[in-house]
């Protein structure tokens, strides 16, 4: 058992030292990011499973906070409405979940962030092209060969793994930076 664990683990570091190659990458997220804030835009987050998970987290940490006290910054991490929810699942079907949310929340100027291990979740999918035929920036978090999504969004990470929870370790390192860039950015005057 410790074997395994010491496998995992090391199979982690492994995925997540993958990222220092995407620095630049990471870095126009964030100020992409930072200008949505700045200009007053929202941020929607968007994904299914342990994605959902990452895209709530994400909004926690928007909304509340990071590391500092300060303003809340809009985040919305679309599907957390469990009523909303299964009413679009039920009349318009599933696949319809996030594009009808985008539809419904997104304006020009607002960006969304795509969260597939996979990049070819068909929800996912259909938020993202309602958000580019409505002038919203697309950031693609995604892994594997960045599968469908890859073609679609605007700014695009794909984490080099075909490991699901390897992709998704590597998904909230890369949103807890973009917390701290926000923060940083937006928010060094403040305490």
């Amino acid at each position: 058992m410790v074997e395994m664990i010491t496998d995992m683990i090391n199979a982690s570091i492994e995925a997540k030292k993958s990222l220092l190659r995407m620095e630049e990458c990471i870095a126009e997220i964030g100020c992409a990011v930072c200008e949505c804030f700045r200009r007053g835009n929202k941020v929607m987050i968007c994904g299914n499973g342990g994605s959902a998970a990452d895209a709530m987290h994400l909004e926690g940490e928007f909304v509340c906070r990071f590391t500092r006290s300060r303003s809340a910054l809009p985040a919305i991490a679309l599907g957390s409405s469990l009523p909303l929810a299964s009413a679009i699942g039920n009349d318009l079907g599933f696949d319809e979940l996030y594009a009808r949310q985008v539809e419904a929340l997104g304006k020009t100027g607002d960006v969304l962030i795509a969260i597939s291990t996979s990049g070819n979740s068909v929800n996912v999918i259909k938020a993202v092209k309602v958000a580019n035929e409505s002038g919203i920036l697309t950031i693609g978090l995604l892994g594997k060969d960045g599968g469908v999504l890859a073609d679609m969004t605007n700014i695009l990470l794909t984490v080099p793994s075909d490991v699901t929870a390897r992709i998704q370790e590597c998904h909230i390192l890369i949103c807890h930076i973009l917390c701290e860039i926000v923060e940083t950015a937006l928010f060094s005057d403040e305490q």
